[in-house]
């Protein structure tokens, strides 16, 4: 299990998730939202999207998705079953910084991304002896926190 990345192992911290199951167009857009946050409002955020407090701008495949509310925000979504998931891979990837012996008031999300997994297939049993496709779509996220730097002077 690779990384897409080669970071320094002594002031990062990583962690991946595979198989979730979730949406893919919903992991992409969440990992898009936080991407270089630091780590503890990336995980306020996520979970105001949890308690449907905050949405998810949706910048691609947004033709039938309304606006939300907020200064200035477009298309979004509340993608609770997503945030949910990468909100618990934040807390095993901050524990994880921690056991490394790394500040965690100071971590950054480096590199967030997520990728397709493999696809479940199933059936859904219909009328007059027919089926149709009942798949489990999979994804699979990536992680790693790096710590900042402190500012000499300050």
């Amino acid at each position: 299990m690779r990384y897409s990345i080669e970071v320094d192992p002594d002031n990062t911290a990583r962690a991946q998730i595979r198989e979730a199951n979730m949406s893919p167009k919903h992991a992409v857009e969440i990992c898009k939202m936080i991407r270089g946050m630091e780590l503890q409002k990336a995980k306020d955020q996520l979970a105001e999207v949890v308690e449907l407090k905050r949405a998810v701008p949706f910048k691609r495949y947004k033709r039938c998705v309304a606006h939300r509310k907020g200064e200035g925000f477009g298309p979004g979504r509340y993608p609770t079953r997503a945030a949910r998931i990468i909100l618990k891979l934040l807390d095993d990837c901050e524990s994880n910084a921690e056991y490394s012996g790394l500040n965690t008031d100071a971590l950054f999300i480096r590199h967030m991304v997520s990728h397709r997994g493999r696809v479940i297939h199933g059936w859904r049993a219909r009328a007059h002896g027919r089926s149709t496709d009942w798949d489990i779509h999979t994804v699979n996220v990536e992680l790693i926190l790096e710590e900042r730097e402190e500012e000499d002077g300050q």
